[in-house]
């Protein structure tokens, strides 16, 4: 069996590298990345990953906006999404799962943790 996709979207290119390292060496996960909401709506439609880890707060096209294009396209729209955001605040969380989410996980992360937060909020 292949190692599972996840596509990473974020604008920072610490947190990106730092999200790779520990979803691919602690949840076995194969790790594309995109640096935009713009970049990671077109990695999304031709990759076609397992799951998306999505940055909310970006410059250009945010987190709720990039979600927003990929439910959108019947190309993406089947891909769980996880919101990653600095707001984790509970009122924000309620909101982003109405969206439709499948889960949000609060900015700092804990790296040790983040691959089973990852696999918890996909099932």
């Amino acid at each position: 069996m292949s190692a599972k996709q996840i596509l990473v979207i974020d604008d920072e290119d610490d947190i990106r590298k730092l999200i790779q390292t520990c979803l691919e060496i602690m949840g076995g996960w194969q790790v594309l990345t995109a640096k935009s909401g713009t970049e990671g709506l077109l990695l999304a439609q031709t990759a076609q990953p397992d799951a998306i880890l999505l940055d909310v707060m970006m410059p250009d096209m945010d987190g709720t906006s990039t979600f927003q294009n990929l439910q959108a396209n019947p190309v993406t729209k089947h891909i769980p999404v996880i919101l990653m955001t600095a707001r984790g605040r509970s009122k924000e969380a309620h909101k982003f799962t109405q969206l439709g989410v499948k889960g949000v996980i609060s900015k700092p992360f804990n790296p040790q943790k983040l691959a089973t937060q990852v696999a918890a909020a996909l099932n």
